[in-house]
């Protein structure tokens, strides 16, 4: 059995019909888990039979709009896209204050975030720690973005997925992501850092060059720095390893002979 990951949402808030807000899907067994819910999902979840009826769990990594404004077209589309309904649980996780987010959404959308026709588990995560559930094993590290950011960590029978969220360097994430086999990267600006709240390729290439993944898939750009560019502006800063623009609609298979670009 392998995992795949399919690339929903590559982009930033920026508009870009190429690459929507940051949403990105992994398929192993019977789980299907959504690492946020960027604007544009409904589009992503559209491409190349994604089983969007199937997500049994969505884990929010922060609260700002490009990662969680998808989420309340998708509880609308499953409450009321489905035939048969749904009858299968979802759980939303996320950092502490996601009960509070999706109070909120409910007040703003209406009942059926919190009650979309089958059950729903909203489950605050550790800001460091471990949830198991259904075939899904993911840690949780704190990240220097936003009070409550979070990055994951996935732990498949076919190898160790690592995503970023948003972050700027942080050294915790080193160990953190110590032997993933695929690394999902922020990369927001360019060199020099404008910002100590996202990484930049200098960044990226300082934590890959720790982590040693097989393959870094760098998202999340803001113009001016162009998406294609940023794989060969991290090999100038010093990471020899295998790195690719990851955009929307494109699908991982973690398989035994090696990651495979579908």
């Amino acid at each position: 059995m392998c995992a795949d990951v399919t690339i929903l949402g590559s982009g930033t808030l920026i508009p870009d019909h190429r690459r929507h807000s940051a949403a990105f899907l992994i398929e192993e067994g019977r789980a299907r888990v959504l690492l946020d819910c960027g604007a544009g999902l409904l589009d992503g979840l559209s491409r190349g039979g994604t089983p969007w009826a199937e997500v049994t769990h969505v884990a929010l990594t922060h609260f700002h709009v490009d990662h969680v404004g998808g989420l309340p077209p998708f509880l609308f589309a499953l409450s009321h896209g489905v035939s048969p309904p749904r009858s299968t649980p979802l759980t939303i996780l996320g950092p502490p204050g996601v009960r509070r987010l999706m109070d909120a959404l409910a007040a703003a959308h209406g009942n059926f975030i919190l009650d979309p026709g089958f059950d729903l588990e909203v489950v605050e995560l550790e800001r460091e720690g471990r949830y198991s559930d259904r075939g899904v094993e993911l840690y949780t590290c704190t990240t220097s973005h936003c009070e409550e950011s979070l990055a994951y960590r996935w732990v498949g029978e076919s190898g160790d997925v690592g995503y970023t969220g948003d972050t700027g360097p942080h050294p915790p994430l080193e160990d953190f992501f110590e032997g993933v086999r695929l690394l999902i990267a922020e990369c927001s600006h360019d060199d020099p850092p404008a910002v100590a709240t996202h990484l930049t390729p200098g960044g990226v290439a300082r934590l890959a060059g720790v982590v040693t993944p097989e393959l870094v898939v760098t998202t999340h750009v803001y113009p001016p720095l162009s998406a294609e560019a940023v794989p060969e502006l991290i090999s100038e800063a010093g990471y020899d390893g295998w790195v690719i623009a990851g955009r929307d609609g494109m699908r991982l298979s973690l398989e035994e002979r090696g990651i495979l670009n579908r």
